[in-house]
């Protein structure tokens, strides 16, 4: 489980500083911002939408088979 939580971390310091290079480059006006907030926004919503569902299915599935054991 450890390295479970080493790659989540590692995951959401990289989707951080892709954020942080993105609002950057639409600061300076490199790039158009309302598509590509858009297509983030929808993203991070699909994204939170199927880590509820992995965690409802570890909750009710795998997390009883280790209590009975």
């Amino acid at each position: 489980m450890n390295t479970m939580k080493k790659i989540v971390s590692y995951l959401l310091i990289a989707l951080v500083l892709l954020f942080t290079i993105v609002a950057l480059l639409g600061i300076w006006g490199i790039v158009d911002l309302e598509d590509i907030m858009m297509h983030t926004i929808f993203s991070l919503i699909v994204i939170f939408a199927a880590s509820a569902v992995i965690l409802f299915i570890y909750t009710v599935f795998m997390r009883d088979n280790d209590h009975q054991s």
